[in-house]
């Protein structure tokens, strides 16, 4: 749980997507073995830390739901309200940051993707990240960041504390 008067966001970029029909559009395209492989481990990465989204704010794309569903099948304690929104579906960090002012809980998940996921992690910490991964984002790679704020709608950039940065590939 996160203390009084802070707010935690896990920023998860989808895990890794399948591109076996190229005709599909790319609103509609799941998740590949690797990718269910590294959402599964992300899903018991969170359980095993404690760091239980109360809210998920979903990307609407099927590799975004498969992501927070395969996440979800972990064994986590909190029922999170889920909201999928259309509008970060390729979104800007500006457009991210303008649904994460939108979160209730103390505790939100964001589900995106590249380039605005990545782009709002670098935006978000006070400190620069120095993991050499961290610019580039990958799929399935996620932060865990802290603020110290009493409401979502006061989030700012370069404010937040990190607590964790991780990547799964999947290939385990």
């Amino acid at each position: 749980m996160t203390p009084i008067g802070y707010r935690r966001l896990i920023l998860t970029r989808h895990a890794k997507s399948s591109w076996d029909d190229p005709a599909q559009e790319d609103h509609d395209r799941p998740l590949n073995d690797r990718g269910r492989r590294s959402a599964r481990e992300l899903g018991d990465w969170l359980a095993s830390r404690g760091y239980e989204p109360e809210e998920v704010l979903c990307s609407t794309a099927m590799r975004t739901r498969e992501t927070w569903d395969t996440v979800f099948a972990a064994p986590l304690e909190v029922r999170p309200n889920v909201r999928h929104e259309r509008g970060l579906y390729h979104a800007s960090p500006e457009q991210m940051l303008g649904v994460l002012r939108t979160a209730s809980a103390p505790t939100v998940m964001l589900v995106g993707h590249n380039p605005g996921i990545a782009e709002l992690a670098e935006m978000l910490p006070a400190r620069a990240m120095l993991d050499p991964e961290f610019r580039r984002y990958p799929t399935a790679a996620t932060l865990v960041i802290d603020f110290q704020i009493g409401s979502w709608a006061d989030v700012q950039p370069k404010t937040g504390g990190v607590l964790d940065f991780v990547r799964f590939d999947g290939r385990s």
